[in-house]
């Protein structure tokens, strides 16, 4: 009996030993949103494996949860943000994110499904923007640049419409979860909408938005990792690999202008 049990111990601890998962240290998870941010990282992760480095993708939804993971260390980075936003989430909850690279410009756009020229929006139009204080801050940028409100800072890059001075067109704003921006289009009649969610929702930012930022746009979305990882050997690869010819070339070709290359 005692050998029968010494055997069926030593195959248990053998079958444990195969099934076990191989530690090797060269696992990256990152999370990113599904447009652009998956797709450019699906891109890298050839490129990747072929420094030794596994990438596996973690597709959230919003902006929140990303960055929590992060922080909370289920994830080791994440690539959906920019730096104001980044900013005001590390003041938000007293969090050490930092950015690691610059990977890609989304030009924010101003959308309708009721007008074709943003000349024809009426008096008291109903306008919805992104509730975070980073994004909605760029939409009212946005409107400011193009004379349909005046802020009391133009230059504030986390005015909220509490900061307008001006409102010719008495516009009457909402401020919504960006993921939620593309569903109002049939309710309202100008909403302001991240590229990320415009894509998703099968807009053509080049060719649908009424307005949007040029190529100077300084919102650029960053690879986002923290002060323990962030001089980690498979982070400096991946951040290599997303500022290579590759991915930009496929940046270009597939987005066409819907986003940008930053480097």
């Amino acid at each position: 009996m005692r050998l029968l049990f010494a055997a069926t111990a030593l195959t248990l601890l053998l079958l444990t030993g195969c099934s076990a998962p191989k530690e090797d240290g060269q696992t990256l998870r990152v999370a990113a949103t599904a447009i652009p941010h998956a797709e450019i990282l699906k891109q890298a992760k050839p490129l990747l494996a072929k420094e030794g480095v596994d990438l596996q993708i973690k597709v959230f939804a919003d902006y929140v949860q990303p960055n929590t993971q992060l922080v909370e260390k289920n994830i080791d980075l994440n690539y959906f943000q920019t730096k104001p936003f980044l900013d005001t989430f590390n003041r938000e909850h007293s969090a050490h994110l930092v950015t690691i690279t610059g990977v890609h410009i989304e030009p924010f756009g101003a959308y309708s499904h009721k007008f074709k020229s943003i000349d024809q929006l009426p008096d008291g139009a109903s306008v919805t923007i992104p509730n975070d204080a980073s994004n909605g801050g760029r939409a009212l940028l946005l409107l400011a640049k193009h004379g349909l409100i005046t802020l009391k800072d133009p230059n504030n890059e986390l005015s909220t419409p509490k900061d307008i001075a001006a409102n010719p067109k008495h516009l009457q704003f909402r401020e919504l979860e960006a993921a939620m921006l593309p569903r109002t289009l049939d309710e309202v009649d100008l909403a302001l909408i991240n590229t990320n969610y415009a894509l998703a929702a099968g807009l053509n930012p080049t060719k649908d938005a009424l307005l949007i930022e040029d190529g100077n746009s300084p919102y650029v979305n960053y690879l986002v990792g923290r002060l323990d990882n962030q001089n980690d050997p498979r982070v400096q690869k991946l951040s290599k690999v997303l500022n290579g010819p590759e991915i930009k070339a496929f940046i270009e070709q597939k987005y066409r202008g819907a986003v940008l290359p930053a480097f």
